[in-house]
């Protein structure tokens, strides 16, 4: 079973930066893509950006420019970078990486890292 824990996040003044990172453990055999989500009260979780084995990114549209995402395989982290930030940035921001583990596919999320802007 591969676990992710969440680090970083908290509350930051509109123009702000943060920096939320995301590790994973477990006997992990290989690591294809590993992103970040977020989701705001009463809203559907959206995909925030996203990077594959080939370092390949996207990002939705209301980030780019302004976040980052970055791994290191060696550690089998994943980190996004947020600055500029704004208020409507506000949400629970979770990791999710996909990949092959010692009993198979696996496709595990984190519990989750609260992100506050204040305005």
């Amino acid at each position: 079973q591969v676990q992710l824990v969440e680090s970083g996040g908290g509350l930051v003044q509109a123009g702000g930066s943060l920096r939320v990172s995301c590790a994973a453990s477990g006997i992990i055999l290989s690591i294809n893509a590993m992103g970040w989500h977020r989701r705001v009260p009463g809203k559907q979780r959206e995909l925030v950006a996203t990077i594959t084995s080939g370092d390949n990114t996207i990002y939705a549209d209301s980030v780019k420019g302004r976040f980052t995402i970055s791994r290191d395989n060696r550690k089998n982290t994943v980190n996004l970078q947020m600055n500029s930030l704004k208020p409507e940035d506000t949400a629970v921001y979770f990791c999710n990486v996909a990949g092959k583990g010692l009993r198979g596919p696996f496709d595990s999320w984190g519990q989750g890292t609260q992100v506050t802007v204040s305005s």
